[in-house]
């Protein structure tokens, strides 16, 4: 029997991730009637995501590098774990937050380890500058609401979010490819999916905060995703 032309084949992935993620942004507006949708789309798309990344950076061509390409993929899987970690109830589980919280720190630590594999550690200053200073910012402004058992882990989670934002900026200047574009807006998705999360948990109730969550991370994990299997795309720039 013919195989699946691969072409298509992600563009049905593709397809799949992108309902599964508008599923999981809508159930959100309306958790208490479509709490199993939510239960069941929001981890899904991450792990569809990392499928892609499994099935369309096979090629050497495409992703030929293969610490990258891993990286990635365990940064995915962390992140699906974190997906589910954090939308259970603290009914459900009371640790949910903490789980949920060490779960990105590990996908931030794979992503650095990603980012820092073909471009050298903050090779432009200027972008952990600027990304520390809007880190300590939002840390000033958010410390009073942060409950003392949290404010070390929150601490340590921001400054890995800074780091890996900054690395994946940085390399993006020094390199000017497609896929270090793609991280570059990624990680600063991801910086900005966070800071939402922080301001509505510890500063004050945002209208649609979930929504807003959801559709800033899921641009943010496609983008870093995407990253993996566009490293043979140039830029003219």
């Amino acid at each position: 029997m013919q195989s699946m032309n691969p072409r298509i084949g992600a563009i049905l992935l593709g397809t799949a991730i992108f309902a599964c993620a508008v599923a999981a942004t809508a159930s959100s507006l309306a958790l208490d009637d479509y709490r199993w949708v939510h239960y069941l789309s929001k981890p899904a798309a991450t792990l569809l995501m990392l499928l892609f990344v499994a099935l369309v950076s096979r090629s050497p061509e495409r992703a030929p590098n293969v610490r990258f390409r891993r990286a990635v993929m365990a940064g995915l899987a962390f992140s699906a774990c974190g997906d589910a970690f954090l939308m259970l109830p603290v009914t459900v589980l009371p640790s949910s937050f903490m789980l949920g919280l060490a779960s990105f720190l590990l996908a931030h630590l794979s992503y650095l380890w990603a980012f820092t594999s073909d471009a050298r550690w903050f090779g432009k200053p200027a972008a952990l500058i600027g990304f520390l200073t809007v880190g300590v910012i939002n840390l000033v402004i958010l410390w009073p609401g942060i409950p003392a058992d949290l404010q070390v882990p929150v601490v340590i989670y921001v400054g890995f979010l800074i780091a890996m934002t900054s690395q994946a900026v940085s390399r993006f200047l020094a390199l000017k490819t497609a896929g270090s574009g793609f991280a570059a807006f990624g990680g600063i998705l991801f910086l900005l999916s966070d800071t939402l999360i922080a301001y509505d948990k510890f500063h004050h109730h945002l209208i649609a905060a979930q929504a807003c969550i959801l559709v800033t991370y899921y641009a943010a994990t496609w983008l870093i995703a995407k990253s993996a299997c566009s490293e043979h795309l140039k830029l003219n720039i």
